[in-house]
């Protein structure tokens, strides 16, 4: 799954925040120069300046587009862009004061070292921000991880372009090269991972968010790739020069200085990405409250069946294939991964997951939490950390997510959740792991906030309504 590119005017809400910021507080000192220490805004002449102040800066915003290439200006070109926009405002200020006739209320040394001021703030928070986000792109847990395939005559040109973009929110963790192979050498510091024979078990097996791809129009097997990594869910930027397919989802966006036709199973705009998000927080911190609840009655009985750790973390599988750990209350015996091998004669699931009716690994009070789902409480923690969201798909164990196919990886386009469609889908009942994979390609593919709302009222159904375990 992909986030959608935000409208042009409002792609540096960050730096349209951060303006809004230093002329408020330009305003204020400026205010306190000329009558001391108080603030503008007990004021109610000056109070009506601070919201047109705010009125005016978003029209700004709006019509002249002031953070146009703001990534790619150096220190002199900034200072100026900050003037303009300093000296744009307050005409503007100044403008409707003098057609209001109004400027007999206002001192003139405010506006005077308010454009001082603003100039100056904008300007220093604009170059900090700057630094601060050339320092987060060499923070590599923070990036997309992306993928080059391409020829090796086109390598070294997209490479040396790719480069030179210092703000990326792609980290380019390898090539893939398909007409020779050139598997272990380095481009630039970059390592090729995969030739044409190797690259759809490296990427299967990999951390993989997003691919590159610039091969010309007539390549063999170009199409082919493109819907490979389509049906693992993987998200494919397809370089504008070779581009002609008919292809799911297509957004025209820039991608580290290249215009890409960029392709998914689905996409998320900024707004939905940042209420599920706040959603998941919101949720996990009431999940906490009741699992610290729950830890006073269940974690003495657990210790007293069976002696050892309260919880138990095991490492999983999460977003495009990254490693997490974990967390539930214990709820079978100190051995039961061990015990492991010698039931799965018993396995009940058809596929990549295990399942087996009166597991005798699990502890009475074990089978209690299972069915009330009490075990899956300390999962919140993993929801507010970020590994997890309340809804999503199930995240395997790391045997499971070895035997995957390449179209089972789509079910990790998504960070997993706490409950899912799958598990208000009858969970007991379905024991092919395949229909497990079309439920959850179904979910990403047809995903809304009001799903996750759907899913999360089924969920506390299914609990509540004794029906087993989610």
């Amino acid at each position: 799954m992909y986030k959608k590119v935000r409208n042009n005017w409002v792609k540096h809400f960050d730096f349209m925040l951060i303006d809004w910021c230093c002329i408020q507080l330009s305003f204020i000192v400026s205010y306190m120069i000329r009558h001391g220490i108080s603030f503008p805004y007990t004021n109610r002449t000056y109070l009506n300046i601070a919201i047109l102040i705010t009125a005016l800066h978003i029209c700004i915003v709006f019509f002249t587009e002031p953070y146009s290439g703001i990534l790619k200006r150096g220190y002199l070109k900034e200072f100026k862009a900050s003037i303009k926009y300093s000296t744009v405002l307050l005409a503007a200020l100044i403008a409707i004061i003098f057609m209001m006739k109004l400027s007999e209320a206002y001192s003139r040394v405010i506006f005077c070292w308010f454009w001082v001021l603003s100039s100056v703030f904008t300007y220093t928070m604009r170059i900090l921000y700057k630094y601060i986000l050339s320092k987060r792109v060499k923070d590599e847990s923070k990036l997309r991880c992306m993928y080059l395939i391409t020829d090796k005559k086109a390598v070294n040109g997209i490479i040396e372009k790719m480069l030179d973009y210092k703000y990326s929110n792609f980290w380019l963790k390898g090539i893939i090269i398909l007409d020779e192979d050139l598997t272990n050498k380095m481009i630039y510091g970059i390592p090729v991972v995969a030739s044409a024979g190797t690259m759809l078990k490296y990427v299967q097996n990999s951390v993989v968010d997003d691919v590159f791809v610039a091969l010309r129009d007539d390549y063999p097997g170009r199409k082919e790739l493109i819907e490979y990594c389509l049906e693992m869910g993987i998200t494919v930027h397809i370089n504008m020069r070779h581009f002609s397919l008919n292809i799911p989802n297509p957004q025209i966006e820039k991608v580290n200085g290249f215009t890409v036709v960029t392709t998914s199973i689905k996409t998320m705009t900024f707004r939905q990405i940042v209420l599920k998000r706040a959603i998941d927080i919101a949720g996990s911190l009431v999940g906490l409250g009741f699992m610290g609840i729950a830890f006073v009655f269940v974690a003495p009985i657990i210790y007293i069946q069976s002696p050892g750790p309260i919880f138990f973390s095991q490492e999983r599988v999460g977003k495009n294939g990254r490693r997490f750990k974990i967390f539930k209350f214990r709820s079978m015996y100190l051995d039961a991964e061990e015990r492991k091998k010698e039931l799965m004669q018993h396995n009940k699931m058809k596929g990549c997951m295990f399942k087996m009716d009166n597991d005798p690994r699990i502890t009475p009070i074990g089978r209690f939490i299972r069915k009330t789902s009490i075990d899956e409480l300390p999962q919140f923690f993993n929801i507010l950390k970020g590994n997890m969201s309340l809804v999503g798909t199930r995240p395997p164990t790391v045997d499971e997510y070895r035997q995957y196919a390449l179209h089972h990886k789509k079910r990790l386009a998504i960070k997993p959740g706490l409950t899912g469609i799958w598990q208000v889908s009858g969970r007991s009942e379905i024991t092919d792991f395949e229909t497990v994979v079309e439920l959850d390609a179904k979910y990403i593919q047809e995903w809304t906030l009001g799903l996750d709302l759907k899913i999360l009222l089924k969920t506390v159904k299914v609990v509540f309504g004794g029906k087993g375990s989610v």
